[in-house]
Formats: structure tokens, C-alpha cells, sequence
């Protein structure tokens, strides 16, 4: 029944994969372990087998343990709705939502939530791995904290500080962390990894000995670059990895700016029949794309309007026009919309705003969010697949009559007469192999024999060799109380 935490320097120093590889590499040494995130901050949730949503990047850590995700694996999730204001999801469910600043007068409200889910994690399981969130550093938010070492201290769970080299400043970002934060805090730290190293890493023997003589922490090791890495699931829109390809099939997704549940798109980012572009703002369309896939989003009404100013409205007509095919996700699919109507100001100020009209649905927010798992039917090929609901809001029209899929007899989605705009609510789609070859057959792409799951779990086998034949793995895992 014991724990150990992985906390970083900074955002995106790899902390997702480094406790997604330890996990794995304590399976295999016969280890019970479940991983742990206290607060998470992501628009790309995952739905629990116990119905609710936490981060993806946990889901995919689960998976790493052998478990089915659940929300006890992260209690608190902020879900950005602006750039001022977030979703409070806990334990899986809606709590509030909330301006940043008054977020910061609720955490010490939080506390109890994060410290049962813990320690009913650590009943169950012989070792849990928790990963912390942006940086201990940030001493600024201390108070109430309840991500990195506010949550190290109520627990007593001993910490290792992770560094990033890639970014540059490694050495101070170590030897700075221990410099700025409480005496205390510093003590729960029993030592530090590099991160990401590129070449040979005994050119860092000098640097690294600098840091152990500096902080009086001991060194785990220098982690080389794992190059697979852009194979396992993304949480953050920016590390979706789109390998360089000039053939197969053209699919371009739209980067919204509150883009969010966008793991459909790892699947055929991996397959060698497809060539996948993430749209960027202030891009056009490629006169080229075969395939618009619009993603799903926080905020339908806001992201619609900074779609449309991008001009990506009149590029996605355009696209329909020359006989492209569309195919909206989520919030994607109610902008393909007449209209989106949020009468109650669910997802910001209430009023009603004009889609795409590229299907006949118009869509309405409503307070309740569906979470749940499926199986669903896709009425174009009948091919069964698996995925998940994760929505507010309700869509009606003509165009209803013509459904994307079916759950259990009830119609879902909407395609146009034409057939080549479909919308639906379900994610995870593309992640059942099945379903995935048969929607790309209908564009003459014969998918990869792969299975995606399989492909997943044999990256983290390679993760956890790669991190056992670099650091130290045993004293890491030794370091847990």
C-alpha cells in the first residue's frame, strides 16, 4: 500500500509518459498499481466504466496498469471553457464552473475529494503512481494547493522531479525548483531524472553531477528520447503527431480552439493509408483534402465563430462543392447545423448561433451531459463498433432521418441526402478496427491490419524497456512509501 509521485519542472516535460512507462514497469515486475492524477486540466476526457469522465492521459495510464479507467484516477479535472474560466469536474462528475481566480478560493474545498479517491486507490492496489501538474516551482499558487506538493504533504507521498533537457535549462530548472519552494516541500523530493535527452547522454555526466552536488539530491538517470512516443494517445491538441506523408488519403481536421475529446484521431494518424493535416489557425483549407473532419469542442457557439473566423466556413462549403466529404464530431457535428441555440447560457452568454448549414439539424444545450459507453451499429457499412457519448445538447431535423448509427434501435447522428456530410455525438470510433476499415473502404483505402489497442500496448512495453535500460528503476520504485 504505497505511493510515489513524479512531479516536473515544468508543462509538458513528459510526466504523462513517464508515469504511464513506470506503471507498466512495475506490472511487470508482478506489482498491483493503479496511477493518480489529484488535478488535471484537459478538454480530452475519458468516460469511466463507473460513468464519469477523467483526463485522458490517466485513461491511457490505466491502461498501462492493465485497469479499466475510473474516476478515483482523477478526482479533479478542469475542462477550459474560456480563457478565464473552466469546468470543475470531480470524481467524475460536473461540479461547478468557475473563473480562474475564484478557482483558487476552492481548492482547500477539493481536498477531501482528491485525499478519498487516493486513498481508496491505495487500498486496492499495492502501489500507486501519481503524477503532479505544471510545477512545484509555481510557488505563486502554493496556497490550497492541491496538484504537486500541497498534495505530497497531506498524503506524505515522496516525490521524484522530473526535468525536461529538450526545452533547454535543465540545470537551473532542477537546481531552481529547489531554491524557490518551502524548505519542506524540497524534503519530500528524493531525487530527480533528465528528461528527453537527444545524443549521447554522457555529454550531460558533468551537468548532471553539477545538479547532485548543488541540490543534494541523488540522480535516477538521463533518460534518452523515446521516438514512439507520438504513437501513444495525445492530451494536448499540440502533441497529436502527424507523420510526414505525400499519398493516401487526404483527412484534414480543424484545430478549434477549445478542441476537445480529439483521441479519434490518433487511430488514422497511425495508419499508413492516411495522410493526416491538423489545421491550424490562419491556414487554409488544401484544395486537396479528401476528408473535413471537424472535432468536438467545449464551446460549440465560440469555436463556431472562431471557425468562421479563420474562414474556414466558406473552405468547408467550398470543399462540399467540389465533392468533398465532411464529417463533424460532437460539437463538430451540431456546427454542421442550421443552428446552435443555448437558451440557458450553459456554455457562456445565452443567445443562438448560425452553423455551418451543411446538414438540416438544428441543435439546442441542454443541462444534461450524456457519459456513457456504447456499441453502436454505422448504418452506411452495419458494421458494430465500440465508443463513448460525452455531450450536452440535443439535435433535430430532416436530416435525422438518414442516422450515422444506431444504439440499441434509437437513431443517431444525420447524414445529408448526398451522403458525404455525416455527423454524430460518439467518439472512439476510429479506435475499433473494425469500424475503421470499413469507413475508410468507402474511399477505396484498404486501413492497415493492425489492431490499435495492440499496437498502443506494445509502446508501452517498449516505453518501460527503454525507461529500465536508462534509469534506475528499482530505486524510483524504492523510493515509494
Amino acid at each position: 500500500m504505497t505511493a510515489l509521485m513524479i512531479q516536473g519542472t515544468g508543462s509538458n516535460v513528459g510526466k504523462s509518459m513517464l508515469v504511464a512507462g513506470l506503471c507498466r514497469a512495475a506490472v511487470n515486475r508482478g506489482l498491483s498499481v493503479a496511477p493518480f492524477k489529484p488535478q488535471n486540466m484537459s478538454n480530452n476526457a475519458a468516460v469511466t466504466t463507473n460513468g464519469g469522465e477523467i483526463g485522458r492521459a490517466q485513461a491511457l495510464q490505466a491502461m498501462a496498469c492493465g485497469l479499466d479507467p475510473h474516476t478515483d484516477m482523477n478526482p479533479v479535472l478542469l475542462k477550459p471553457e474560456s480563457d478565464v474560466g473552466s469546468q470543475v469536474v470531480v470524481q467524475g462528475k460536473w461540479f461547478t464552473t468557475v473563473k480562474a481566480r475564484a478557482y483558487a478560493a476552492l481548492k482547500p474545498q477539493l481536498l477531501d475529494a482528491v485525499l478519498d479517491s487516493f486513498n481508496c486507490l491505495k487500498s486496492r492496489h499495492h502501489l500507486v503512481i501519481v503524477e503532479g501538474a505544471g510545477s512545484p516551482a509555481e510557488v505563486n499558487l502554493r496556497d490550497g494547493d492541491i496538484a504537486n506538493m500541497g498534495f505530497a504533504r497531506a498524503s506524505d507521498t515522496p516525490v521524484i522531479l522530473a526535468g525536461d533537457i529538450d526545452r533547454g535549462g535543465v540545470i537551473a530548472q532542477i537546481v531552481g525548483t529547489q531554491a524557490v519552494i518551502d524548505p519542506q516541500d524540497a524534503a519530500m523530493i528524493q531525487g530527480f531524472l533528465i528528461n528527453r535527452f537527444r545524443g549521447d547522454p554522457t555529454l550531460f555526466d558533468d551537468g548532471y553531477k553539477l545538479i547532485e552536488q548543488h541540490t543534494g539530491w541523488p540522480g535516477f538517470g538521463v533518460l534518452p528520447w523515446f521516438g514512439d512516443a507520438w504513437k501513444l494517445p495525445a492530451e494536448d491538441a499540440l502533441d497529436i503527431a502527424t507523420p510526414v506523408r505525400t499519398t493516401g488519403l487526404h483527412i484534414v481536421c480543424l484545430k478549434l480552439s477549445r478542441i476537445a475529446n480529439f483521441d479519434d484521431l490518433d487511430p488514422l494518424a497511425q495508419d499508413p493509408g492516411v495522410r493526416l493535416t491538423m489545421l491550424h489557425a490562419g491556414q487554409p483549407l488544401p484544395v486537396d483534402a479528401d476528408v473535413v473532419i471537424i472535432p468536438g469542442s467545449k464551446s460549440t457557439r465560440g469555436d463556431l465563430e472562431f471557425l468562421k473566423q479563420q474562414g474556414w466556413d466558406e473552405d468547408v462549403r467550398a470543399h462540399v462543392r467540389r465533392g468533398g466529404h465532411v464529417l463533424g464530431i460532437c460539437g463538430g457535428y451540431q456546427m454542421l447545423g442550421h443552428t446552435v441555440a443555448d437558451p440557458g447560457g450553459i456554455e457562456g452568454q445565452a443567445g443562438t448561433t448560425q452553423g455551418l448549414g451543411l446538414l438540416n439539424i438544428h441543435t439546442e444545450m441542454t443541462e444534461h451531459k450524456r457519459l456513457s459507453t456504447i456499441n453502436a451499429t454505422h448504418v452506411p457499412t452495419q458494421r458494430v463498433f465500440s465508443g463513448y457519448e460525452i455531450h450536452i445538447g440535443h439535435s433535430s431535423g430532416e436530416d435525422r432521418k438518414r442516422p450515422f448509427a444506431q444504439i440499441n434501435g434509437t437513431d443517431e447522428g444525420a447524414i445529408s441526402p448526398d451522403g458525404r456530410v455525416a455527423g454524430s455525438y460518439l467518439h472512439g470510433m476510429f479506435r475499433d478496427d473494425g469500424f475503421r476499415t470499413a469507413w475508410l473502404a468507402q474511399f477505396n483505402v484498404v486501413a492497415s491490419d493492425q489492431c490499435y489497442d495492440q499496437a498502443v500496448n506494445a509502446t508501452l512495453d517498449a516505453l518501460a524497456a527503454h525507461m529500465e535500460t536508462h534509469l534506475d528503476i528499482d530505486r524510483i520504485l524504492g523510493c515509494a512509501r
